[in-house]
């Protein structure tokens, strides 16, 4: 018990201090940096830790291999890969930190980082979701997915209502029909739009250069490369100046704040890494990715998700194409991977379509007096 009143006493005097020496009432948050392993060596690790302790927004705590200049903070030495993933475990677990920026961390599979960068076009800060791990193995679950983990990120860091837009790859209609049925159900989402005369959820690259929605939904792998690109174009790709890092781990039940900085990340990008860390401690992430999460299971995502697993292989029906006609008219919207089934579908409804590539993406090319009718057939079949 008298331990326990120690604590306690101890806890309001350090909470008194960093009032009186930030200028902000309530406890400190400690976000945890690792600083070994940057190909850019331990100076760019002192620099960012200290651009980020003159803030004066929270304090970092050092993990990793001793320096001269480690002393200044509280530090935890560690001297090996296996070793600083630990011990920031551990300081994770006991509370020692809320949150931490590391270079490399081995998340489960269902979790992935929403990274952050900052526009060239406009200079929006935008988040991509998502840049590393693996929220899912099938592309079309994994974008859904990034999508709730991208909007939790956003309101976290203050945005009641995010715009989301999804990143015209492979799956982007199929990821964008699945939502819609979230979105019928009650899962509150509200799509920007592309700045492309034409609009629609689908975003270009234009679009990414704009920053025409505050989530940008893709698969990892493609937003690991957007990061890089974002990150480092100034400097020709040898060293990320730019945004805020690949950003923290979401996903379902995932109750920690890791945040990836790249082995290339420079001094500023990991400065505000940290403060990015401490944005989704102070913004309770954890607890509103769970939120997200419950409202998302309410409006039918397990029905959703195992409506986009790849379906068993069926004998193919041999269906011939109708009477060829001129096709003047378009029906866009339709995933790539579903190009050819769309085509078929309208064959076997005496409808002669052809498939084509606009330059939005993908379409289906109808004479105009069946393009009405050619709407409806697609759609039914959920191609579109």
């Amino acid at each position: 018990m008298t331990n326990q009143v120690n604590q306690a006493i101890k806890d309001v005097f350090n909470e008194l201090a960093h009032t009186l020496e930030s200028g902000q009432v309530g406890p400190s948050i400690k976000i945890g940096l690792t600083i070994n392993g940057s190909e850019l060596g331990f100076d760019v690790m002192r620099e960012a830790a200290a651009i980020a302790k003159a803030e004066g927004l929270f304090e970092v705590v050092l993990i990793g291999e001793s320096q001269d200049w480690t002393s200044d903070y509280e530090h935890y030495e560690a001297n090996n890969e296996q070793e600083v993933e630990t011990t920031l475990d551990k300081l994770l677990e006991d509370g020692t930190i809320d949150g931490a920026v590391t270079l490399h961390h081995t998340f489960p599979i269902g979790v992935s980082t929403v990274g952050r960068v900052i526009t060239p076009a406009l200079g929006k800060e935008v988040f991509i979701a998502t840049t590393t791990g693996t929220t899912a193995t099938v592309r079309a679950e994994a974008m859904v997915l990034n999508a709730i983990n991208g909007i939790a990120v956003a309101k976290a860091k203050g945005i009641e209502n995010p715009t989301v837009g999804i990143v015209n790859v492979d799956s982007a209609h199929t990821v964008e029909r699945a939502l819609n049925q979230l979105k019928d159900k009650g899962y509150h989402i509200t799509f920007g739009q592309s700045a492309r005369a034409d609009g629609g959820v689908a975003l270009r690259g234009n679009d990414l250069l704009l920053g025409s929605t505050d989530v940008m939904v893709c698969d990892s792998l493609t937003g690991n490369i957007l990061m890089k690109l974002f990150g480092s174009y100034t400097s020709g790709g040898t060293y990320e100046t730019t945004g805020f890092g690949y950003g923290p781990g979401v996903g379902d039940g995932y109750d920690r704040i890791i945040n990836i900085v790249s082995r290339a990340s420079g001094a500023p990008v990991i400065a505000n890494a940290l403060k990015y860390a401490y944005q989704m401690a102070k913004g309770k992430l954890v607890e509103v990715a769970k939120a997200e999460y419950q409202s998302a299971k309410h409006a039918g995502l397990k029905d959703v998700v195992e409506g986009l697993q790849p379906k068993a292989a069926a004998v193919e029906e041999e269906v011939k194409a109708p009477e060829k006609e001129i096709v003047t008219s378009s029906l866009s919207g339709i995933d790539v991977l579903d190009l050819e089934d769309a085509v078929k579908a309208l064959w076997k409804a005496g409808i002669y379509a052809e498939s084509g590539m606009g330059c939005s993406g993908p379409i289906v090319m109808v004479s105009d007096a069946n393009a009405e009718k050619a709407k409806e057939v697609v759609t039914e079949a959920g191609y579109m």
